[in-house]
């Protein structure tokens, strides 16, 4: 009786849920091993991920290729790979595909030369102050081959930075590699520059602006461990660290953190998950903690390690409120007088301020003066953002562009559209009107196309070449202007609505990053904040400076509703180019739901953007004890229906936004 054969089983890089079995190349290959393998008429790189599932006819089977020669991937990559395909109810091919950042990145070129470092822990230990001794001596203790996460929770200007330094210092000492996630790829540059200063040489960076060329030499560097410390947004958690002794989470309260598309995950909690897996110790590193980090911490799962002072002479800066209700400002303005008067006076005392709008282009929204009718995306629930300085209108949901008509569309009436609302752009237009004499810049995503050009603007405010900045929440990213002693919220109650659970977390975080900039350096800073609702709990707990309060009620009300953090939440979403299609869909999935005494289905209903990028998308939101394995509820449900190939089933455990 013949034998079956060996075979191995390789995952591929691609949305595949199985694993495929192919023949070894000369009888062996490692877990782990990098492979070539045919797949179909095409070759693609896959992983021995171990022995085959059998059950394939000999003749059906495929030879590998060939072995590539480069680095397995390590043992604790593939478990944090299945790991987070099981959590997210993705497949582990999509997962992956992360790890490679792409299959073409993995063959080296002739001139290539894959970086190492050399990196010196004290090649410039800062003075730190006794607080930050202490918290710096705490985290130090963490770093050994075990796991545990501490929150790092430093007021702005705190130098938690320079403390969790520390830690990276002392992982560097033992020989293993240490890794910073950043939310947003534009504060790289403002940070490398107080990294290489402190370690006397550059991290190696991982994030979508880095060129291929540049990519494929980073990735192959952290592959083989030459790479020992790491700067990198949230996709660099997937490389393949053969090493890994350190994470921190910068900024870990940031919603920008979250990946919406693809393999949908938080970076936070995929750190903290990493972290477990391998043994590795998680900073996670903030001046207004994220709701489920402070849970944690008060449940014993975190350690807490606080800052409560601002470096050397800084304090922190008194925080006013403007209530708009008291002033009727005229229609094209949005500046009240009791903060134009603050700007006037900041600027004439050579200082620099800040104007504050999380609001890009110049206006949000524009209607026919004759009829009403409002221009919105043709692909998208949203209207059209008018960009001045471009002289278009665009949606920042999916790009559409277009100029604005001669006519309205609805009822042909001829120069009849109004900007309402403001944007940034339009903010900087009322300064050039009320401030003539003021240098400014416009500080905004759409504006800065890189970490390079945010490094740009950071130089001329540090140079004094600017008075002020207008911008959006681009500007609350941990930058430190030393004469910026005013900041400005235009419109402090933009976040608070729309229905989001999260609206006043965010709002309070937003506001309080922001008025963060303000007064880092000698010179004492204040912040106005233009607000309808004075009352507003947001708006108290930022003039009292009660952020534990404030948090403590929002805990209350969550748990009043059975909202995370006390509860697990999870939404299926539904999108298809014929509406009725995906009602019919959506109504299916609802009749097959999990029906228990912990788990609640709410919906289908349609989502607050009820067609996006042109598909129609109703959503049901799953509701669950937090002992529940939503994961586990969310694969059979959804598996009990199978969508037509038109049609999409998007799931997101944990999810963050709410439109």
């Amino acid at each position: 009786m013949n034998q079956p054969p060996v075979t191995l089983a390789i995952l591929l890089p691609l949305p595949l849920t199985e694993v495929y079995d192919y023949l070894p190349e000369n009888n062996s290959a490692p877990k782990g091993a990098i492979v070539e393998v045919p797949i179909g008429k095409k070759v693609s790189v896959g992983v021995v991920w171990g022995p085959g599932k059998g059950g394939v006819a000999e003749t059906k089977l495929k030879p590998i290729l060939r072995v590539l020669d480069l680095p397995p991937l390590p043992k604790a990559s593939r478990a944090f790979i299945d790991w987070a395909a099981q959590y997210t109810v993705t497949p582990p091919g999509s997962v992956l595909k992360m790890a490679f950042g792409s299959p073409r990145l993995l063959h080296l070129k002739k001139n290539d030369a894959i970086p190492t470092q050399a990196l010196n822990p004290d090649h410039h230990v800062p003075e730190l102050t006794p607080e930050q001794k202490k918290a710096a001596d705490a985290l130090v203790e963490r770093v050994s081959p075990a796991f545990s996460v501490t929150l790092l929770d430093g007021v702005t200007g705190s130098g938690k930075t320079e403390v969790y330094c520390e830690a990276i210092a002392e992982c560097l000492r033992q020989g293993k590699q240490a890794l910073v996630l950043l939310p947003e790829i534009a504060m790289t540059a403002a940070l490398m520059d107080r990294l290489t200063a402190r370690f006397g040489i550059e991290p190696v960076q991982w994030h979508s602006e880095l060129s291929e060329k540049q990519r494929r030499l980073n990735w192959h560097a952290i592959a083989h461990g030459k790479a020992k410390f790491i700067l990198g947004a949230r996709s660099a958690l997937f490389l393949p660290y053969p090493d890994l002794g350190l994470i921190v989470v910068d900024e870990e309260h940031e919603a920008a953190y979250k990946q919406e598309e693809g393999v949908i995950y938080h970076g936070r909690d995929m750190a903290v998950a990493r972290g477990h897996i391998g043994g590795i110790p998680v900073i996670l590193s903030s001046a207004t903690p994220s709701l489920e980090t402070l849970f944690n911490v008060q449940q014993g799962k975190y350690g807490h390690v606080t800052l409560r002072h601002r470096y050397g002479k800084a304090s922190l800066p008194k925080i006013d409120l403007v209530d708009l209700r008291q002033f009727k400002l005229p229609a094209q303005n949005f500046i009240s007088p009791p903060l134009l008067d603050a700007l006037t006076q900041t600027i004439a005392d050579k200082h620099q301020a800040m104007l504050f709008l999380n609001r890009r282009g110049y206006a949000p929204l524009t209607l026919c003066r004759a009829c009403g009718n409002r221009l919105n995306c043709p692909n998208c629930t949203s209207w059209l953002t008018e960009h001045k300085q471009t002289g278009r209108l665009q949606c920042h949901h999916c790009n559409y562009t277009m100029r604005l008509p001669d006519k309205c569309p609805k009822c042909g009436a001829e120069d009849r559209f109004a900007a309402c609302g403001p944007g940034v752009e339009r903010i900087a237009e009322e300064v050039k009107r009320v401030l003539p004499d003021a240098r400014f810049a416009i500080m905004a995503s759409d504006t800065l196309p890189g970490p390079k050009a945010a490094q740009e603007m950071v130089d001329q405010m540090a140079n004094r070449e600017l008075d002020l900045l207008i911008g959006t929440q681009i500007m609350a990213k941990g930058y430190h202007f030393p004469r910026l002693t005013l900041v400005g919220v235009v419109d402090a109650d933009l976040g608070l609505a729309g229905g989001d659970p999260r609206a006043a977390e965010r709002t309070f975080q937003l506001l309080q990053q922001v008025a963060g900039r303000s007064g880092r350096g000698d010179d004492p800073g204040g912040v106005i904040l233009q607000t309808t609702a004075p009352d507003h709990p947001v708006m108290k707990a930022l003039v009292k400076g009660d952020r534990d309060a404030f948090m403590a009620a929002e805990m209350h009300e969550r748990a009043a509703y059975n909202l995370p953090p006390v509860s697990r939440l999870a939404s299926v979403t539904v999108s298809g180019a014929n509406v009725k299609q995906v009602i019919d869909l959506a109504n299916e999935l609802a009749a097959v739901a999990p029906q228990t005494e912990k788990i609640r289905i709410l919906g289908p209903a349609p989502a607050p953007f009820a067609m996006l990028r042109g598909r129609y998308r109703h959503r049901l939101l799953l509701q669950a004890s937090r002992n529940v394995n939503v994961s586990q509820v969310l694969r059979q449900w959804v598996g009990a229906v199978k969508a037509p190939r038109n049609m999409r089933i998007l799931i997101d455990v944990d999810p963050y936004s709410f439109l």
